[in-house]
Formats: structure tokens, C-alpha cells, sequence
């Protein structure tokens, strides 16, 4: 009997361990991602200049904002 206990213990603490782990590498990954967003405006810039679109400052802008606000309301979602 003492060693289903401990077997069930281990267990446990194996299910604790991982959703602690995905939970605190999540936050991690999501602070990362807001801090260092994968596309700036050099990069749009450059992908705008490659399908052929002379990127002016204002399209830009307007791109960016409108990235973020779509990252702010997938946030909210979540």
C-alpha cells in the first residue's frame, strides 16, 4: 500500500511540474514577444519593397497600428 502511494505522489508532482513549467514558459514567451515584436518597420518596409509597393510613412504606420491593435485584441481574448 505505501508504494501506490508514492507512485501516486510522483505522479502528481510530474502533472504539477509540467503545468507549472508550460504556464511560466508562456508568460515568459508572451512578455518576450511584447517587448520584442516580431515585425518592425524596417522589416515591412523591406517586404513592401519586394512585392513591388513603394512604401510610403503613412502606409506604414497605418500597417503597424493596425498589427498591434490585431495583437492587443488577441490578447483580450486569451
Amino acid at each position: 500500500m505505501g508504494t501506490l502511494w508514492v507512485v501516486l505522489i510522483a505522479i502528481a508532482a510530474l502533472v504539477v511540474g509540467l503545468l507549472l513549467g508550460f504556464l511560466i514558459a508562456r508568460k515568459t514567451m508572451m512578455s518576450y514577444l511584447q517587448k520584442n515584436p516580431p515585425i518592425n518597420e524596417q522589416m515591412l518596409r523591406t517586404m513592401m519593397m519586394q512585392m513591388g509597393q513603394k512604401p510610403s510613412q503613412k502606409k506604414i504606420n497605418q500597417m503597424m497600428r493596425s498589427m498591434n491593435q490585431q495583437m492587443d485584441s488577441n490578447k483580450k481574448k486569451k
